[in-house]
């Protein structure tokens, strides 16, 4: 049967980026989800937990680093930067089948910390390579719809890497989890042996591809071109200011729910498993359909204009949570609070992702755009640990309530910015 390629229909470039997202939240479900609330469980301290989120997390930050050289080599003649993902996948499913060698996660959290930093550091070599196929294949008027059924995509891996792996490892132990999980990646990787971007790509590089010139047009830039441009694409007035918003709320966002996990576990007594499921299950085909409508809306409304509402909703949502954390000891309020949070990161994706593309510079998008999530990465790591440090000092619903404050802020100082923009431009 013979296949569409990426560039031909629009449905299967929706179907190709959806499952290239699943793939890469399985993992981070598994790591920052049911293993952090597992050990959270065990009596490990908050600083202990947060540090193993961070580390975890170090490889993604460093994706500034992968995104020039995925962009010096970025043709191959089985594809545009297809090698590249496909690369990472196959060593990716290696690393994870390494997790074998763990066989108590708390007592060998040293261990786990190093094998989990390694399969993060090809996986966001992937992520990158996968963003940066998007931005060069995906028509403009489509990047809202697209974005949603990546992050939709990566929300149910890490539902899938959350609840359900969190069920298998509470009840059959932490090698069948592993188990579960590498083979999952080795079946999305075998798929992506047979998609193409263009009909054209062959499967296999042979004697005969090897020597067929490259399209048009088609060249692997130099890194001091790369490294001009990239410069250039950041630090213009427009990029700094729309990415440092965009990159305090997903801070706050970081903060805020490691601390609500961790309050509710530790303080309230919830078995971790349960507040596992109710973080990556519950809902999600819910919040997949709320994600995809939210995608459409951004082509239709723009961008901009979708990311104050999300703000805005995100700021007040916050506020209200907190203000109410008198609450929280009844247990219909606090899952009230786990569930609608599963919408939050998703829809604040969906608004700011494509701004981020729009941003990007031609033959460097791969390089900028990963740039931008290296920094979004390094916020949640930050958060993650500023949250375990904090807690020794603070409890959950005050962090919540500062970090309210600072959506709330940004919101309306994005909001005056934009109206003096306005107001300047029709005079």
């Amino acid at each position: 049967m013979r296949l569409p390629a990426l560039n031909e229909q629009a449905g299967w470039r929706y179907f190709t980026f959806f499952y290239l997202y699943l793939m890469q939240g399985i993992p981070a479900g598994f790591a920052l989800t049911a293993i952090a609330n597992y050990l959270v469980g065990k009596g490990l301290a908050s600083q202990q937990v947060g540090s193993f989120v961070a580390i975890v997390g170090i490889p993604w930050i460093l994706q500034f680093v992968w995104g020039p050289l995925i962009d010096r080599y970025q043709y191959s003649v089985i594809g545009h930067r297809k090698h590249w993902v496909l690369l990472t996948q196959l060593v990716a499913f290696l690393a994870s089948l390494t997790l074998l060698l763990v066989q108590q996660p708390e007592k060998q959290l040293v261990l786990m910390s190093v094998v989990f930093f390694t399969h993060s550091i090809f996986a966001s070599i992937q992520d990158a390579s996968v963003d940066a196929i998007a931005i060069f294949i995906v028509p403009e008027q489509e990047r809202g719809r697209v974005n949603a059924f990546m992050r939709g995509g990566f929300l149910l891996g890490i539902a899938f890497g959350s609840a359900v792996l969190s069920t298998v490892l509470h009840r059959w132990g932490f090698t069948t989890a592993v188990w579960v999980q590498s083979l999952s990646l080795l079946l999305f990787t075998i798929l992506t042996f047979f998609i193409k971007l263009d009909q054209h790509d062959p499967l296999l590089p042979s004697k005969a591809t090897a020597k067929r010139p490259l399209n048009e047009g088609a060249h692997n830039p130099s890194l001091s071109h790369l490294f001009r441009e990239l410069f250039r694409g950041m630090t213009v007035a427009p990029s700094l200011r729309s990415f440092g918003v965009i990159a305090l709320v997903y801070l706050c966002l970081s903060i805020f729910i490691r601390s609500f996990s961790y309050h509710i576990i530790h303080v309230l007594k919830w078995p971790d498993q349960e507040v596992s499921v109710l973080q990556g299950s519950w809902g999600s085909l819910l919040t997949f359909c709320v994600i995809v409508g939210g995608g459409v809306l951004s082509d239709r409304v723009g961008a901009r204009r979708l990311q104050i509402w999300v703000m805005w909703s995100i700021g007040l949502f916050l506020l209200v949570l907190c203000s109410l954390s008198f609450l929280w000891v009844h247990r219909e309020v606090t899952t009230s609070g786990l569930i609608l949070w599963n919408f939050v990161d998703p829809l604040f994706s969906v608004a700011c992702f494509p701004i981020l593309m729009s941003l990007c510079r031609p033959l460097v998008e791969g390089s900028q755009f990963t740039a931008y999530m290296a920094f979004i990465n390094f916020c949640d790591v930050i958060g993650s640990y500023v949250s375990g440090w904090a807690l020794n000092w603070v409890k959950a619903p005050l962090l919540g309530l500062l970090c309210a404050g600072l959506i709330l802020g940004s919101v309306i100082a994005l909001q005056v910015m934009r109206s003096r923009r306005l107001s300047l431009a029709d005079a």
